[in-house]
């Protein structure tokens, strides 16, 4: 035994613990068993057993209109298959696509329909319920009649959806089922109308009262869902063939309808405890007492099973309440008092086809009397002349209050909400605590419109998470122990917001005061897909050694999301900062901005630099020599850059790896000039020929710039070193620099130029030689570890608690007692250095990811026209205006599919793949996401720039619906991929794309929908958009365009119209003003 007296681990070994069967694996079951898993984490007295029905671990039903959407049943896990497997062994085991068909009670065994016998000394049943399905109505049983319950309800529906396209889908029940039916078949796009039949006079009849209802019709309405109210379904009017035509009404009126989706409410499923002679409610459930056992001694029943006091809840709520009592009662009763379930809350808050509803408390306590009022109870009839309701209307924003209050307004009761809904976690509490209100009834009905939810006046036992019972005071002990320390871990934790999620505004709240009470500062989100600033994000992955965009996303993030341009390389970044893999691995490599996928930075013509690395700006001839050829071997303009090395511009990317194996072959290597690394060491020749010079500042750039090149940090890096004070190198304008001094060096950090010049600050005097490198790994690793996204050294000094000083503290004098660990890892870092091209070019199947077209060894030479500028080739100047055509409302004379490209070409990774691909003169853009293709023109209208498939995939999860972009490398125009918006740029209204349907076929080809060749140059061919010498100066020159007309746009030689689509100002070909 412990100390304590209680059973410590070794009490309870394998073949002593006890069996607790979970006989169903929904949203209760799987709460439970995590309850249980938890409170018996130390003792390990349980072993657990679950049996599911359905093919799929525990899933949210709560967001079970979402799969419409993603159709990703793994996104709608409770929790990833990784977490049962990391259970303990033998502490949890699970049965998938297994029914239990028999309890012998006396045996204590349970019989599946795989005829397994599972023995148990505990039997939890959390068997759900059914959604009912009448079948006392004529054609219930007609193909084209579903339920909406289960995965595989949806599933069928999407897939009978598919068949009847334009057609009437009819949902039957205008309650909460209902209204996420209607949403759900909305969001299929397949159907022409949604019909929705209520008997009652308005929809949502267990939540508001009749001028609630009629305020969510209107919006049901508005959004173009048609209701039918006050009717009775009276049969289902079926076809020769049984499937369903139609739908009759008692009165005889008749509505049309190939899809009938029964949303009327559900039934416990209690046809196992029937068999099994457990006893059973007269109206279904099984019957249990305030401890939720059954008629039968160590079975209990939990959720919408279960029937206490001759109640059912289909709720979510109660059910958590009730597997939170059993799992205590299981493991802490033993020495503390058991708990008895108490009614349950039945207040709900939720959203609907876009509309908030809620309702909390006594909400009808004006119709039908209050549950419970202070004092002595009296007659009902009485009781209902002592409670007044407070109302607040707003038709023009769609809001509607109604409070119920004792006469005196002392108490509030109950109450409901339709549109604003922001007070209700406030209110709950007030209505459950039975105490004297503190203001009047008026401030709680018009609170502050438009204010945050706001947690500060709420106690630590005010419910935030009616899903499962989470109090503030839960949330805030997990921040305040450092168990938690961002929202995310509070919900992973706490559970609190994986519910329905409406709480997640309030849980962010409380997170944020709680931690700002601690004086700990709370930073921005890094994106949508990610609630964690970069910062954060570094220190999980560097914890829990996440080495994949998948891992990340799953334990971090959104699961299953491609990421966006702005999550993607962060993560890059962060992911090369501590693990260093190769870059242009296929995983790594949907990861990377345009400039890291290439290793060479974009040209506004499409083509590349080449920039070597020339460590300390010293290179040899013979190095000079093998640029020179280069450049002159591939026509390359050159220029020297400030950090003192060689730019050669204008490479092809299908020349890059020729290019660059000829530099590696002559001892060159990569330059990073693509990359958020450190760039340049920049230095003076210093002692070394330098009359004034007192120190090496040639050989300690060097050795500088050999140690940190190609690390990957925030932001780009940039060094430089000074023989002496004249300071010839620059070193007080750069991240960081050194100035020799007669006893080592001076460091100074955080300087640069740019838009926002800043001088840098001095960090260290007269540091030993020896000391200059631990100093800059603490410095570079302290930065790595705590900046921001995209935050250059600069800003990140002057965002640190107490600056320049507070980095003194922590890189000198060791004030986190982190600095041996700094160096470490940044010589962890450092030695795993590789060159990213030298790789490269030793790979020859390196060689396809260079190729200009995934389809064709054909190139398109130039996008741009060159022009000759002092002796050395340049591409003609942009033009200033963007091409503002139409070009996704093009009116193809014919379209017809073709083979374009090998499926084989495309990877399937979680970040999203794509290539440019050539038919004819036109270049096309072809994205593969989740297993889906999308294909676009190529060009970029707004600087006729032929990148988009270089570009990074986005994904917006800000609306309804997640939206794929992708974003232009040049200036982040996002392009949406699909959906009703394909084509449309997302920050730019002025320009848009054409898209084309893409599929992929058994043969293993990609195919596209395209019109004729001719036809399809006339509109996106390259010769038509490329930029000529001159284009820029008629661009420019706009007078007499004043009232002037579009022309239509012809085929080349052709006579009849080819695309029927006014250009403003622009034939086929040319520019003509």
């Amino acid at each position: 035994m412990g100390d304590n007296g209680t059973p410590s681990v070794s009490d309870y070994e394998a073949g002593k613990r006890k069996k607790v069967v979970v006989v169903g694996l929904g949203m209760v079951g799987i709460m439970f068993i995590e309850k249980l898993l938890k409170l018996d984490a130390k003792r390990r007295e349980y072993d657990i057993i679950a049996i599911g029905e359905e093919p799929y671990l525990a899933y949210n039903r709560v967001g079970l209109t979402s799969f419409f959407e993603h159709r990703d049943v793994e996104r709608l896990y409770m929790q990833p298959k990784a977490w049962y497997d990391g259970m303990p062994e033998g502490s949890l085991s699970y049965h998938l696509n297994s029914l239990v068909t028999e309890i012998d009670s006396g045996k204590k065994v349970v019989v599946t329909s795989k005829g397994d016998t599972i023995e148990y000394d505990i039997l939890v049943l959390a068997t759900g319920s059914d959604a009912i399905l009448p079948r006392s109505i004529p054609g219930y049983d007609a193909t084209g009649v579903f339920v909406y319950r289960t995965i595989t309800d949806l599933q069928n529906l999407i897939a009978f959806s598919a068949t009847k396209k334009g057609t009437t889908g009819v949902v039957v029940g205008g309650g909460l089922l209902g209204l996420e039916a209607a949403k759900a078949m909305m969001d299929l796009e397949e159907f022409g109308q949604i019909k929705v039949i209520e008997s009652f006079p308005y929809v949502l009849g267990r939540q508001v009262d009749a001028d609630g209802g009629a305020m969510v019709v209107e919006q049901v309405r508005d959004l173009g869902v048609d209701l039918i109210l006050g009717k009775m379904v009276n049969k289902l009017l079926t076809d020769e063939n049984h499937c369903v035509i139609g739908v009759e009404f008692k009165d005889g009126d008749k509505v049309e309808g190939a899809c009938v989706c029964f949303a009327i409410g559900v039934s416990p499923r209690d046809g196992l405890a029937r068999k099994s002679n457990l006893k059973v409610g007269p109206h279904g459930g099984i019957i249990v007492g305030d401890d939720l056992q059954t008629s039968e001694e160590g079975i209990y029943a939990i959720g919408e099973c279960a029937n206490w006091a001759n109640m059912c809840y289909g709720l979510y709520g109660p059910g958590v309440e009730m597997a939170d009592i059993l799992a205590f009662n299981l493991t802490e009763a033993k020495f503390h008092s058991p708990r008895s379930l108490t009614p349950p809350d039945m207040s709900t808050k939720l959203k609907l086809l876009g509309i908030g509803v809620a309702s909390f408390g006594d909400a009808f306590a004006d119709q039908f009397g209050p549950s419970w009022l202070p004092g002595k109870r009296q007659d009902k009839e009485i009781e209902k002349t002592l409670v007044k309701s407070l109302t607040y209307k707003d038709p023009f924003s769609h809001v509607y209050k109604k409070y119920i209050f004792t006469k005196d307004g002392k108490y509030l009761l109950g109450g409901m909400m339709v549109g604003d809904t922001n007070d209700y976690i406030k209110l709950l509490p007030m209505s459950k605590k039975h105490k004297e209100l503190e203001v009047t009834p008026g401030e709680l009905i018009i609170g502050k419109p438009g204010g945050d939810d706001d947690a500060n006046d709420l106690p630590d036992d005010a419910q935030i998470c009616s899903c499962n019972n989470v109090t503030k005071g839960d949330i805030t002990k997990t921040i305040k122990d450092g168990t938690c320390k961002t929202v995310n871990e509070i919900k992973m934790c706490t559970k609190a917001g994986t519910g329905c999620g409406g709480c997640v505004p309030l849980v962010t709240s409380i997170f944020n005061k709680t931690m700002a009470d601690m004086g700990v500062e709370i930073k921005n989100f890094l994106c949508s897909h990610l609630a964690f600033s970069r910062a954060e994000l570094f220190h999980i992955v560097m914890v829990k050694k996440l080495e994949s965009f998948e891992d990340i996303m799953q334990e971090c993030g959104v699961p299953g999301s491609p990421g966006c341009e702005i999550c993607k390389p962060a993560i890059a970044s962060i992911l090369s900062s501590l693990f260093n893999k190769n870059i242009i691995d296929p995983k790594q490599r949907g990861l990377q901005d345009t400039n890291d996928k290439f290793m060479a930075n974009i040209q506004r013509n499409g083509t590349f630099s080449v920039v070597p690395r020339v460590p300390g700006g010293e290179i040899t001839p013979d190095k000079l020599a093998t640029i020179a050829r280069v450049a002159k071997k591939y026509n390359l303009y050159c220029k020297i850059t400030g950090g003192q090395r060689l730019d050669m511009f204008g490479a092809r990317k299908q020349d890059l790896l020729d290019i660059w194996t000829e530099l590696i072959e002559a001892g060159l290597e990569s330059g990073h000039a693509y990359a958020k690394s450190l760039r340049t060491v920049k230095s003076c020749v210093g002692s070394s020929w330098c009359r004034f010079g007192i120190g090496d500042s040639t050989g300690m750039a060097i050795r500088i710039e050999e140690r940190y090149k190609s690390i990957r940090s925030p932001h780009k890096l940039k060094g430089a070193v000074s023989g002496c004070v004249r300071e010839c190198a620059e070193a007080q304008n750069k991240d960081f620099g050194l100035i020799a001094t007669e006893r080592g060096f001076n460091i100074f950090v955080g300087g640069n130029g740019g838009a926002k010049p800043r001088h840098s600050e001095l960090l260290a005097i007269d540091v030993p030689v020896n000391d200059v490198i631990p100093i800059l790994d603490r410095y570079l690793s302290f930065y790595i570890r705590t900046a921001d996204r995209l935050q250059r050294t600069a800003r990140w000094i002057e965002a640190l608690p107490g600056g320049i000083k507070y980095l003194r503290q922590v890189i000198l004098e060791d004030k986190l007692g982190i600095c041996a660990e700094l160096e470490k890892q940044m010589e962890e870092l450092v030695s795993s250095y590789f060159c990213e091209w030298t790789e490269a070019v030793k790979s020859p199947e390196r060689r396809k990811q260079f190729q200009q077209f995934a389809n064709t060894q054909e190139n398109i030479i130039d996008m741009i026209e060159p022009t000759i500028e002092r002796k050395q080739t340049r591409p003609a100047n942009w033009v200033n205006e963007s091409v503002t055509e139409d070009f996704r409302s093009t009116q193809w004379t014919s379209l017809s599919w073709q083979p374009i490209v090998e499926a084989s070409k495309f990877k399937d990774i979680a970040t999203g793949d794509s290539n440019a691909v050539k038919r004819g003169d036109t270049q096309l853009a072809i994205f593969k996401v989740k297993g889906k293709y999308y294909c676009t023109q190529q060009m970029c209208p707004h600087k006729r720039a032929f990148v988009l498939s270089d570009g990074l995939i986005g994904e917006d999860l800000s609306g309804d619906k997640k939206k794929l972009w992708v974003s232009c490398p040049y200036h982040k125009k996002n392009y949406e991929l699909g959906g009703d918006d394909a084509g449309k740029c997302g920050n730019d209204e002025t320009v848009n794309i054409a898209t084309f349907p893409v599929e992929e076929r058994d043969d293993g080809w990609v195919y596209v929908k395209l019109p004729p060749v001719e036809e399809l140059d006339s509109v996106l061919g390259t010769e038509k958009w490329k930029i000529k010498q001159g284009d820029d100066v008629k661009s420019r020159d706009m007078s007499g365009m004043k009232g002037k007309k579009g022309v239509v746009v012809n085929g080349k030689g052709k006579e009849d119209l080819v695309a029927e689509r006014a250009v403003a100002g622009k034939e086929a070909g040319r520019i003509d003003w």
